[in-house]
């Protein structure tokens, strides 16, 4: 399956593809083509390799959360730390990927949007790193939720554009984003943040973002002598969720989940529950399961995690949800809020709360399940972006 897909026209099943004009559509063509060259390059395999050890900080390791599995009751959870990564999330595995592509294709500047600051951050280290300027969009609601990584990404030497469109969160930094690339598709590169947009991105991200996948599986195999029972990981766009499947698509006694944000509630609308509540749809050059009104326009979405406040999904997602092969649930705001503060003060690791919404859904699992079966987490980023937002709004009963 992983090899199969996507075609040569960048579909997954039915979902993916490029729907651009054509005189953009010849650019991307050439990324594509370029892309290919460097993923069969010994040379580039190599210093990617060494980036992942020597700067990234990997293989980042598999935690047996015992006192929470305690706690819980039911199956064993285990975590997959890319929390520990450098920048404090799994976006930095694709980012320095894109940025060294930018870079082999002679490019000045990368570009992106970013919701939580995660892939912005892991962006800009990646442009500083390898001598690039870097432009990222982020709505004005994210800017003023994730203080501490628009910090980051201005001491990295980014040149953060604040966004006012729309609802002035991650899907309208995606329009800017993408504005400002059509305007210069020569000297820039547009660095899609996770496994969307049209192809070659959803695949070029899920590529650099297998890593997570293939350590996961040597690891824990070596930690309990098999596969885990289920994984889960949340699902936005799906970068990190795509990343730990790819290594187990094949793997049918392995189960899936892909863990959506519920956000206030679904019966409100204010949420980004994409595959449980969207319908098959065009987005940002791409098809994929979308939250749209009645005219096939992107709806307005909530979540408390900037990072998957996104009205459509990754093609391979929309895919993998069609034929069986994950199931898509989602967890509230609420939900995910207890589970942040749950996982922080048993285990004493505070979680991103995109991840949190993992977390909160392998809890509910895990009581359905027996002590022998086993969970395995992709704790996707750490919280520390977060804890100033949590102690403004979420503080009651939690923080004296």
């Amino acid at each position: 399956m992983l090899e199969e897909q996507p075609n040569e026209k960048g579909f997954f099943g039915e979902y993916g593809g490029s729907y651009l004009p054509e005189e953009l559509q010849e650019i991307i063509n050439g990324i594509t083509e370029k892309y290919k060259e460097l993923r069969d390059s010994e040379e580039f395999q190599q210093e990617l390799k060494q980036l992942h050890r020597d700067y990234i900080g990997r293989p980042s390791p598999i935690f047996h959360a015992k006192e929470l599995s305690k706690k819980i009751g039911g199956a064993q959870i285990y975590l997959k730390r890319e929390d520990l990564n450098h920048t404090g999330a799994h976006k930095i595995n694709h980012c320095l990927g894109e940025a060294l592509v930018a870079k082999k294709m002679g490019k000045e500047k990368i570009i992106a949007e970013t919701g939580a600051g995660q892939h912005g951050v892991a962006l800009a280290t990646a442009a500083a790193l390898v001598g690039l300027d870097c432009d990222i969009y982020m709505g004005e609601v994210d800017i003023k939720k994730e203080h501490p990584n628009v910090v980051r990404m201005k001491i990295l030497g980014a040149n953060v554009i604040p966004v006012s469109r729309g609802t002035k969160s991650l899907k309208d930094a995606v329009d800017a984003a993408f504005d400002a690339y059509v305007e210069d598709p020569e000297s820039q590169l547009y660095a899609i943040g996770s496994v969307v947009g049209p192809h070659p991105f959803p695949m070029m991200v899920r590529d650099f973002q297998r890593i997570v996948g293939q350590e996961a599986r040597e690891q824990f195999q070596e930690k309990t002598g098999g596969l885990p029972d289920n994984l889960v990981a949340c699902i936005g766009g799906g970068s990190n969720s795509i990343g730990l499947f790819s290594s187990f698509l094949e793997d049918e006694e392995v189960e899936m989940y892909g863990v959506e944000a519920g956000g206030k509630s679904l019966d409100t609308g204010e949420n980004a529950a994409t595959i449980t509540r969207g319908e098959p749809g065009i987005l940002h050059g791409f098809k994929c399961y979308l939250l749209q009104d009645e005219d096939g326009n992107p709806e307005p979405v909530h979540s408390i995690a900037s990072g998957l406040d996104y009205p459509g999904v990754g093609p391979q997602h929309s895919y993998l949800h069609d034929i069986d092969r994950v199931q898509y649930k989602y967890v509230t705001d609420e939900e995910s809020v207890e589970a942040f503060y749950q996982l922080s003060r048993i285990e004493g690791i505070i979680p991103a709360l995109e991840s949190a919404h993992a977390v909160a859904y392998a809890t509910k699992l895990a009581k359905e399940l027996s002590p022998e079966e086993t969970i395995l987490i992709n704790l996707s980023g750490r919280g520390d972006k977060d804890i100033d937002y949590i102690a403004e709004n979420y503080s009651e009963g939690y923080i004296e």
